[in-house]
């Protein structure tokens, strides 16, 4: 059996994949106290709020007790790496260094197996050259991965590493083309809102209100299109000059039958991205985002009777590993751990410290 640790857990998505793929997932870690709830009604792992600054490798090793192999998982906040952030030429706070933490923590405890997840833009920082020097001793594969071929409903693009001490190790490899899942599999059974409705039977199915000139323009906005389509008079004046040119996709509705864009921290913002709905005059529902991000509609995301809160919850699911990437990473692990079981030695393959995509 696989002992997991999901540092930077955050509500808890890629701990649910990871228990779903099979994995026994001990303990999450995050220093955000909103977490703690959703994190502990939905997996039968301990919280722990705390720093990663601060968290020591006894403190690790006592979590995994005497299991059988050690997986020390993470997605440490990927905004430092975002293309926005390296623009400005800023550290974000010093949560550039968190990976640092992640991968001190991995020379410290020595786990059997490692794994993290993060935003494509991280392979060209000095700090993943870091962290891939911490792996020495482990087989390492690392790619860019389309989340929609692996059973994600949105063109999510992320880095995913598998790391091994027993062997060479690689992700499962992808659903055939015309698998994939799309907005209309995710959202469309559920029920119908108005913008700044809440549905009476599912709290979390609520929808931000529209100001008159956002619902005149997402009324005049079609699937798959975007502020282009527009009157002169509802175009935005920042996207009037060349520069605006270059932002298609803000104001604009999802398609039925194809996959949604990444679901971001604002995806409840209808000025924020493609997070129209399809058909109705509204941004997508936080509902709507979490099943996007594959969190199962049973998922509890609030305490009986908590307000909901737009900007705190949408972040929260918005940050998360997409569960169904969780599961396909426990799979991988099982997989390579059953193989390596049965051979009784370390397979014919040689490592991959390539950049692929899959």
């Amino acid at each position: 059996m696989i002992a997991a640790i999901d540092l930077f857990c955050g509500l808890g998505g890629l701990t649910f994949g990871l228990a779903k793929g099979g994995v026994r997932v001990v303990a999450g870690i995050d220093l955000d106290q909103h977490c703690r709830f959703p994190y502990e009604a939905n997996n039968e792992a301990v919280f722990i709020e705390r720093d990663i600054k601060t968290v020591s490798a006894s403190q690790l090793r006592a979590l995994w007790g005497k299991a059988g192999h050690r997986l020390l998982a993470g997605c440490a906040p990927c905004q430092p790496f975002s293309t926005y952030s390296r623009k400005r030429g800023s550290r974000a706070n010093g949560k550039w260094d968190l990976v640092a933490d992640f991968g001190r923590l991995v020379v410290e405890t020595g786990p059997d197996f490692v794994t993290m997840e993060n935003v494509p833009q991280l392979v060209d920082h000095d700090i993943f050259g870091c962290f891939l020097k911490a792996l020495k001793g482990y087989h390492v594969w690392h790619a860019v991965v389309q989340c929609t071929r692996y059973g994600v409903p949105q063109t999510r693009k992320r880095l995913v590493l598998l790391a091994s001490r027993l062997g060479p190790i690689a992700l499962a490899p992808p659903a055939p083309i015309g698998n994939h899942p799309t907005v209309r599999t995710a959202i469309s059974h559920l029920n119908p809102l108005a913008a700044g409705e809440a549905d009476p039977h599912d709290p979390i199915h609520s929808a931000c209100s529209l100001s008159d000139l956002n619902m005149r323009r997402i009324q005049a906005s079609k699937a798959g299109g975007s502020w282009r389509d527009w009157s002169e008079d509802l175009v935005a004046q920042c996207h009037q000059g060349k520069s605006g040119e270059t932002y298609p996709s803000v104001y604009g509705r999802m398609e039925w039958d194809a996959p949604a864009p990444t679901i971001t921290t604002q995806s409840f913002g209808y000025g924020n991205g493609r997070f129209g709905h399809p058909e109705q005059d509204r941004a997508i529902s936080l509902r709507e985002a979490s099943l996007l991000q594959t969190f199962p509609e049973s998922y509890r995301f609030l305490k009986e009777g908590e307000r909901v809160r737009f900007s705190v919850l949408g972040r929260l699911i918005g940050n998360a590993v997409p569960v169904r990437l969780g599961e396909v990473i426990a799979a991988s692990f099982r997989t390579h751990l059953r193989e390596h079981n049965s051979h009784g030695k370390r397979g014919t393959h040689k490592p991959n410290f390539s950049k692929n995509s899959a």
